[in-house]
């Protein structure tokens, strides 16, 4: 289940750093590189919370809001120190604990339910 976390083919490691790049065509792939690079951090992180399904004694301890704020505070704080929009930062946040708070409901329901 999940992505190929191997190594890239060598299109996936032809993009420049976003200070290297001096055209269009650059920036665009060393945005879609990343984006891939994203896609294969999220796919461990729902894999962590296939995890916690399995681990979690019951249905109700998979909602914690106090984790959900640490997580999210800790995101804030990444931000702020790289100088990253915080406001937008803690929106994304905040809608991928909530996917991942449903993801791993339902896979607790289908495994334990």
């Amino acid at each position: 289940m999940g992505l190929d976390t191997g190594q890239g083919s060598a299109m996936d490691d032809a993009f420049k750093l976003p200070d290297d790049c001096t055209t269009m065509a650059e920036v665009r792939t060393g945005v879609d590189a990343t984006d891939r690079a994203l896609m294969k951090l999220l796919d461990r992180r729902f894999g962590y919370m296939r995890a916690a399904a399995r681990i979690k004694p019951n249905r109700d301890a998979v909602r914690d809001e106090a984790r959900k704020r640490q997580v999210i505070d800790n995101v804030v704080a990444d931000a702020r120190a790289a100088g990253m929009p915080e406001a937008a930062l803690e929106d994304i946040w905040d809608r991928l604990v909530e996917a991942s708070i449903a993801y791993e409901m339902d896979v607790f329901d289908r495994t334990r339910g």
